[in-house]
């Protein structure tokens, strides 16, 4: 996987006990194409803490351009910011 580290929009389901769970999400590439990708599996879920930073990591695999591929999406709890850290 390539580190891409790039924010991104996603549309996500919050529980009541305050789960997370992406559902799907866009990202621009270089070209300024928009792919809207839809989370077919989370593998794992961390809690982990990055510069003082509480963020979520999803370790997911959905099918893209015709091949699976895995892929991390990552939630910072102290702004709401969904990114798009590995694919």
């Amino acid at each position: 996987m390539k580190i891409v580290a790039k924010v991104i929009e996603v549309i996500a389901w919050f529980k009541e006990n305050g789960d997370i769970r992406p559902i799907k999400f866009r990202m621009t590439d270089a070209q300024s194409e928009v792919t809207v990708v839809k989370v077919d599996q989370i593998i794992a879920v961390e809690k982990e803490k990055f510069a003082g930073n509480v963020m979520y990591l999803f370790q997911c695999q959905s099918e893209i351009e015709g091949e699976m591929k895995r892929f991390e999406l990552k939630y910072e709890v102290d702004t709401c910011r969904w990114i798009l850290f590995k694919i």
